[in-house]
């Protein structure tokens, strides 16, 4: 047998494990890249305004180091795509990570790469059936988002280098993630090393952005090759070939650790534990708890420095929103206010969606739990289904409040040093918690499908997907006001900049607990998996 045999009958079953969730990134990515291309033509229609903006852009040591520097200022696609470069390459990366780590540290630690590799598979074919799937999930990604800017009127060869870029940030962090795979015995360790290299890329390149002594950084980081190839301001088709390169070599390395360790091993041996569980471990909430922190703070020092970026900015938006055309799309999706407080405001309504990514995922702890078969085991003792669920439900609802006051208080205290003024940090602290009932009516729409049984728990992304389109998207393309009002961030009061009406918060919340009594109430009637 082969060192590879196997890897297609793996590819086919894991495109088909993957064929609602690669669909669903690609549309969302591509929905938003094509929608900004197109905002931001009747934004900038001059080169003026674009200059102007771009130069806004480029004097912020903020704005360069979370979005990079604008090569062109008078290229209309180099400042369509200023943020997409960095958060798009990051999101598309992180597809990449998942999808490498479930076909294969994941499968491996729960027992289904044993079962396959009874059958005619070689020790090699679920690293290569994994890195192979990845690859055809960043290119398509980035395949249809240059062929969606190609359609919005960008000019072609910027488009597809832009494309071209994405891909090749999915390419290198698939290597990065095959790699920790071998390296760590668990998915939650590989993901944890395969994120925290991803944020460490995110930091070498808005260090070297941000600083002519230490530019080098740019070229030590995957994120910074992406801004290197120069999409719409005089392409550098050359680059793509760093992260092809950096792919084949450390997914060569994957390879070669695979074939040296044992099955349900990695190369860093497992550390002790104590031999007793803890008091707080010892109830269902507790262990919640404790399989969900890590990931929380890594999320919370996200948004942490998130937050900073975005209330360190809020001063200058007048600046690079220099159009009556760019005010008034900020003021679509922020409210009718002053420019700061419609951008905060705007700013704060993104934020709210990626808290909804989070409590999402969060709550799907639930499905995971089951089909590992790890809580038929906790509930045949003393704890209840319904204390089961709950547990993990509250885990979430905190996680999100955490996320929001995170980004709330960083973003205000950032605001308020710059103004003067104390009273800004509550008002956009104010901001972030009013996201918070819309978030938990996502989290509670991912708890009444796992009512019905845990493979249906993934409509929660759908819904998540279909909210974020209507929110984000629909403001700026003007859909009637019914079809947006599906969303329940649109009922999401847009603080800070006006007063508070309660009156949405209690009817969301209502619309959340709903939703959860539903999803217990199916769960406690339906069988296990």
């Amino acid at each position: 047998m082969g060192d590879f045999e196997g890897t297609g009958q793996l590819i086919r079953l894991g495109l088909r494990r993957d064929r609602v969730m690669i669909p669903a990134w690609t549309a969302i990515l591509v929905l938003v890249v094509v929608a900004s291309a197109s905002a931001v033509t009747g934004v900038y229609p001059t080169a003026e305004s674009r200059v102007t903006a771009a130069e806004a852009v480029n004097s912020s040591a903020a704005l360069v180091a979370m979005f990079g520097r604008i090569e062109d200022p008078t290229s209309l696609g180099a400042i369509a795509m200023v943020k997409m470069t960095a958060f798009g390459a990051a999101a598309v990366a992180i597809l990449a990570i998942v999808i490498t780590v479930r076909h294969s540290r994941a499968d491996e630690e729960a027992g289904r790469l044993e079962l396959l590799r009874a059958t005619v598979v070689a020790s090699r074919a679920p690293v290569a059936a994994s890195v192979t799937i990845a690859v055809i999930a960043s290119v398509v990604i980035g395949s249809f988002a240059a062929v969606g800017l190609i359609a919005s009127g960008l000019p072609a060869d910027g488009s597809l280098a832009f494309g071209a870029a994405w891909a090749g940030a999915g390419l290198a962090f698939t290597g990065i993630a095959a790699l920790a795979a071998q390296i760590s015995r668990t998915a939650r360790g590989t993901t944890a090393i395969s994120i925290g290299a991803l944020g460490l890329a995110y930091i070498l390149r808005a260090i070297g952005d941000t600083s002519d002594r230490l530019s080098w950084l740019t070229w030590a980081s995957p994120l910074g090759w992406v801004h290197a190839v120069r999409a719409f301001a005089g392409e550098s088709w050359a680059v793509l070939l760093l992260p092809i390169g950096f792919a084949v070599v450390t997914t060569a390395g994957a390879f070669v650790l695979a074939a040296r360790r044992d099955l349900g091993a990695g190369l860093i041996a497992d550390r002790p534990g104590p031999a007793h569980a803890s008091r707080w471990l010892r109830g269902p909430l507790g262990l919640a708890w404790h399989l969900e922190r890590g990931t929380l703070l890594v999320w919370a020092v996200a948004f942490a420095i998130v937050g900073v970026v975005v209330g360190g900015v809020a001063g200058d938006v007048g600046s690079f929103l220099n159009t009556p055309t760019g005010q008034d799309v900020i003021r679509r999706l922020g409210g009718e206010k002053g420019i700061v407080d419609a951008y905060l405001a705007a700013e704060l309504g993104v934020v709210g969606l990626v808290i909804a990514a989070y409590g999402v995922h969060a709550a799907l702890r639930l499905r995971t739990e089951e089909l590992a078969e790890r809580a038929e085991q906790l509930l045949a003792t003393g704890v209840s289904r319904t204390r089961w669920v709950l547990s993990h439900l509250l885990v979430a609802i905190a996680g999100t409040t955490v996320l929001a006051c995170a980004v709330g208080l960083s973003a205000g205290a950032s605001r308020a040093s710059q103004s003067g003024e104390i009273a800004d940090l509550f008002a956009i602290l104010g901001g972030a918690l009013v996201q918070l009932p819309a978030v938990w009516v996502i989290v509670s729409i991912v708890v009444a499908a796992y009512g019905i049984g845990p493979r249906v728990a993934g409509a929660g992304w759908v819904a998540l997907v279909g909210f974020v389109l209507l929110s984000e998207i629909g403001a700026l393309l003007q859909l009637p006001e019914r079809i947006i009002e599906v969303s329940p961030f649109a009922h999401t009061p847009k603080l800070p900049g006006i007063a508070l009406d309660p009156t949405p918060l209690v009817v969301l919340a209502a619309v959340a607990v709903v939703f959860t009594v539903a999803g217990v109430v199916g769960f406690r009637r339906r069988d296990l998996h």
